[in-house]
């Protein structure tokens, strides 16, 4: 693998030269890329010197100082590596430590790499600071449930896809609270491995203050309490209301047979039930999704996971596994060409093949929380039916699902004009599915989805 190393520069004429020699002898392939936040002290100097000899070394100066994070979220964009490395351009950490700080991701273990600077040999450092990043690693793992011993480690390894899915905005020394929300939030798995501590005193440069302290409990609280990623953290939240996942795959069952593609599976609530079936391919269009559920599931004969966008990749994809099922939940709304989908669909079934669709209903209900979820629309019941028959489907079964919700729905979305159910209100719904299943025996007017069935004849 391809390591980019991540080198922001500030007034480091010191430590910058003799840092970037030392990443350079570390015997990995790998690319150094220094982004200078305009220093005024002589290092952009030394570092245009460094870029003219050393092919491997991108360098990239900033007309004005802006921060640490600002000089970061520049580097990044430069990356072509696959494992990206933070690095300060002091000489506080050892590069030379780099193969370990990789190891777990290289191995599949983990996504993101953390070195621990308490878990491993350090210079003794003073009191205050130690005291310091106990109460931010404390706060940490209060807010985000997790045991860091060292959220402020500027050691963080992480694969490159990573950040396309980041939401980094700080441009100080709030990128180290801001960047673990975002890791902790999006469920991806972390490490830490133990790493070697220099640690400076401000005679000897030091730049991070007691006041970056509470900039950093500022990111810890802000990213805590807003939604990154609408989408993926919907998805996070409705993966804890089981009884509503079995409530929905039962309403499926009688319509799945043994060779099953389940379309847009997610973070897998559906796809952990489906394991029992003689044949089964989990899809999503989602590389960042495919990956976690690979995590999560294993892969055998009977379960495959890939990467598929039924309104772009061909059905020729999974010729030859004659599919009898497509189980398609929550996704069609997502796909600008639904119609596209359908047909795929069609073309990937076998003769006497079902197509399974749950879908959101009552295009009255489109609100604020549709749009934040990426919902291009919701259905009514005979837009669907008619969707359906027009991709070549014999309409079997069509009802409105879940009446409960679409009042919820209302409220939340068109009273309150929420962007997201709240979790308290998912964890009490989730309480009362087991009353909620007289609907079964009814007819209902309407709900928050609908359930259809198509058959290949």
């Amino acid at each position: 693998m391809k390591i980019s190393v991540v080198i922001p520069v500030y007034n480091e004429i010191n430590t910058i030269g003799a840092v970037i020699e030392r990443v350079r002898n570390v015997p990995l392939d790998k690319e150094i890329i220094v982004v200078d936040d305009c220093s005024t002290d002589g290092s952009r100097e030394e570092i245009k010197m460094l870029s003219a000899r050393i092919p491997s070394l991108k360098a990239f100066f900033k007309d004005r100082n802006e921060g640490k994070g600002a000089a970061l979220r520049d580097g990044f964009k430069q990356v072509s590596g696959d494992i990206v490395i933070v690095q300060d351009a002091d000489l506080e950490y050892y590069p030379e430590e780099y193969p370990k700080l990789i190891e777990p991701i290289v191995m599949g273990k983990a996504d993101v790499v953390y070195g621990s600077r308490f878990l491993g040999t350090h210079r003794v450092f003073t009191f205050s600071h130690y005291v310091g990043n106990k109460i931010l690693n404390q706060m940490t793992n209060l807010l985000y449930n997790c045991i860091f011993t060292d959220m402020e480690t500027c050691y963080k390894a992480f694969r490159a896809d990573i950040i396309q899915h980041l939401t980094l905005r700080s441009k100080s020394f709030g990128f180290e609270p801001e960047f673990t929300a975002n890791v902790m939030k999006r469920g991806y798995k972390v490490y830490e491995v133990p790493i070697s501590y220099d640690g400076r005193s401000y005679t000897e440069g030091k730049k991070i203050t007691w006041r970056d302290g509470f900039v950093a409990l500022y990111w810890l609280l802000r990213c805590r309490f807003e939604s990154m990623d609408v989408g993926k953290e919907a998805l996070l939240r409705m993966e804890t209301v089981e009884r509503y996942n079995d409530w929905i795959f039962e309403r499926v069952t009688p319509w799945l047979g043994d060779r099953i593609l389940e379309v847009g599976a997610g973070v897998g609530a559906l796809t952990r039930k489906l394991v029992g079936k003689p044949h089964v391919i989990a899809s999503d269009p989602s590389d960042d999704y495919v990956q976690a559920l690979r995590k999560k599931v294993v892969e055998s004969d009977r379960l495959r996971v890939v990467t598929y966008d039924p309104q772009r990749n061909d059905a020729v994809q999974f010729s030859g596994e004659k599919l009898d099922t497509v189980l398609c939940v929550n996704l069609l709304e997502h796909l600008e060409d639904d119609d596209a989908a359908l047909r795929c669909f069609h073309q990937t079934l076998i003769p006497g093949g079902r197509c399974v669709l749950l879908v959101p209903a009552c295009k009255r209900l489109f609100s604020r929380m549709d749009s934040a979820m990426g919902h291009h629309r919701r259905y009514s019941k005979r837009e669907l039916a008619q969707k359906i028959e027009a991709a070549g489907f014999t309409l079997e079964y069509i009802r409105f699902f879940n009446l409960l919700g679409a009042l919820g729905w209302f409220v939340n979305g068109k009273i309150l004009r929420r962007r997201m159910l709240p979790r308290n209100q998912m964890r009490i719904f989730n309480l009362c599915v087991p009353l909620l299943k007289i609907e079964n025996c009814l007819r209902l007017p309407f709900g928050l989805s609908l359930l259809a069935v198509g058959k290949k004849e």
